[in-house]
């Protein structure tokens, strides 16, 4: 039996255009994958200026992290959780977006122990920290570019077939009428006074 996310009282369910969402979700995987090339490049230079060097990387990686972070919340007030692993799938999505944000986060912390050089006599005189960091954060990128390349094959596939768009039907109306009943408009009578 299909898992479906429990909505709380109150909660709209919207209707998205998932054909629409599918196609964003395929192309975070290919972004992720030059990203992490261009890390891979940085990493491999001597990195003499890090924030014009690695800044504009790290601004590109805290973009996307945004625009994955929208698209997750978009789809989590939508009829995508009352599908078929919908709920599942958008779990993974909410980690990928988190590895995404680490990755600029590491690319953030590149820059820093860079220009540590700069500002202390012990620092290290190699960018090895930095490079490190620029590797972590390409790992990070390419564990989430596989989480979203799955989960685009995934949705793409469910829309492509007749029965499976049915199955997903009967399973969001049955969430949208699985809200609690209205009150009734009429007060109950109230109960007869007991005699002492």
């Amino acid at each position: 039996m299909p898992r479906i996310a429990p909505r709380p009282p109150g909660v709209v369910l919207h209707t998205v255009d998932l054909t629409e969402h599918t196609r964003l979700l395929g192309e975070v995987a290919p972004a992720l994958e030059k990203l992490s090339a261009e890390a891979a490049r940085i990493r491999k230079g001597e990195i003499a200026k890090p924030v014009r060097e690695i800044a504009p990387l790290s601004l590109r990686v805290h973009e996307l992290a945004m625009q994955c972070t929208r698209q997750v919340h978009d789809l989590s007030v939508s009829q995508y959780p009352a599908m078929k692993d919908g709920a599942d799938n958008l779990a993974h999505l909410a980690g990928a977006c988190a590895q995404i944000s680490l990755a600029a986060t590491l690319c953030n912390l590149a820059v820093h122990h860079r220009t540590e050089i700069l500002l202390y006599e012990d620092a290290g005189a190699t960018p090895a920290t930095s490079r490190d960091q620029l590797r972590r954060a390409g790992v990070e990128m390419q564990r989430a570019a596989t989480t979203y390349r799955t989960v685009a094959r995934r949705l793409s596939r469910r829309l492509a077939s007749f029965s499976e768009r049915a199955e997903d039907r009967h399973l969001i109306a049955e969430a949208q009428g699985s809200s609690p009943q209205k009150a009734p408009s009429t007060p109950p009578a109230p109960a007869a006074r007991r005699r002492v």
